[in-house]
């Protein structure tokens, strides 16, 4: 395989080094081989099965405790969720969620052939202007759902729907609850890893809650500067949450790590959706992964953002004053700079971007027309 790089030394029986004799020379950013070693496991054991049942306790407690005083989040709510809630919506006993089927919009690594076993919780901790989901996130539609109802859900979409995974999406403010439901459902058999689908806006106390139940981390890192997300998130110092949680996640489970199949069991997956007129906060990011990360952090950088949500909607005056007979401003639309689809030039300086700073395994669609490994 040409996954190696430079020469392989020859030794005499004498012991005398001889001249080595070269290899190819693939540079490190040409390398495509996604499954070759250290990135290739024989077999897999979800980090949950292996917990001990004195460590499953203490995980029990702990997601109570937080709930009686709730810092899972970096807004610090500090509330008792028994009694009321916070900025989530979302209180103790049960979960709101919308959606929970075998679902195939996912990378190729993570839906495979029999799809990703996605859990759409509703509520978020952000407020994105320009949510892709905002009629779950920001509308809270749905079903309530206990953590054992929950746990009993993944059995369902393992035993009945065959799915390669159990994938928790936008799950930041139920951390508790999620963890209740994965042990409970570890004692029903579940045996599929547990995917955290996350907006990267996760406090260290919520990430250490979720380490040894948690296979694959998938967070999203939005934006860079703190005038972006004041502005567009609805939230102070994002992007250094976002880096502090993300070096914790990568800490817990490495960089991404297929089985032979193609399919992901473990690891760090970064998703960057390129944003209209933003394109150099990707590349920020970009080099940041590289630098303070590492070079074989597995990225998906996406393209597929379009205005939703409050963004291309008319603007409405805060008073009186200068509005129209509808109530509107004429002419002014929310958040136009970035009420247009992104171009393929913000695209590719992103990549270019990834790929200066060395960044190599990339989420790119299949140049053939068998599975993308």
């Amino acid at each position: 395989m040409n996954y190696l790089r430079g020469t392989r030394p020859v030794f005499s029986p004498n012991l005398i080094w001889k001249s080595p004799i070269p290899t190819p020379h693939i540079p490190r950013g040409h390398r495509k081989l996604h499954l070759a070693p250290p990135f290739l496991l024989d077999s897999y054991i979800p980090r949950y099965c292996l917990l001990s049942s004195v460590d499953a306790s203490k995980k029990r407690s702990a997601a109570y405790a937080h709930l009686r005083d709730c810092n899972l989040c970096p807004r610090l709510c500090g509330i008792n969720r028994y009694e009321k809630t916070g900025a989530c919506l979302i209180g103790a006993d049960t979960v709101k969620v919308n959606v929970i089927a075998p679902h195939f919009g996912e990378e190729p690594c993570i839906q495979g052939h029999n799809g990703s076993g996605a859990v759409f919780f509703s509520g978020c901790n952000l407020r994105c202007v320009f949510c892709q989901n905002h009629d779950i996130a920001h509308q809270r539609n749905g079903q309530d759902l206990t953590p054992e109802e929950l746990g009993d859900w993944y059995i369902k979409l393992q035993n009945v729907g065959g799915v390669h995974n159990i994938n928790l999406i936008t799950p930041e403010h139920v951390v508790p609850q999620v963890v209740l439901s994965i042990l409970h459902a570890c004692e029903l058999g579940l045996k599929v890893p547990i995917i955290y689908n996350t907006s990267a806006f996760d406090s260290l106390q919520s990430i250490k809650l979720l380490d040894g139940l948690v296979d694959i981390y998938l967070p999203d890192f939005k934006v860079w500067k703190d005038s972006t997300s004041k502005r567009l998130l609805k939230v102070d110092h994002y992007a250094k949450t976002a880096m502090e949680s993300i070096k914790a996640m990568h800490t817990q489970v490495g960089d991404l790590c297929f089985t032979p199949d193609g399919i992901a069991k473990k690891g760090l997956l970064v998703r960057h959706l390129v944003m209209p007129g933003h394109e150099s906060e990707g590349q920020d990011i970009m080099k940041w992964i590289a630098e303070n990360i590492s070079r074989d952090v597995f990225v998906n950088i996406m393209e597929q953002y379009h205005p939703d949500a409050h963004v291309g909607k008319p603007k409405t005056p805060r008073r009186s004053a200068g509005s129209s007979e509808h109530g509107v401003i004429s002419g002014k639309l929310r958040y136009d700079e970035i009420n247009r689809h992104v171009s393929k030039d913000e695209i590719s300086a992103v990549r270019r971007a990834a790929e200066t700073a060395g960044l190599w395994r990339f989420c790119d669609p299949p140049k053939h027309d068998g599975f993308a490994l």
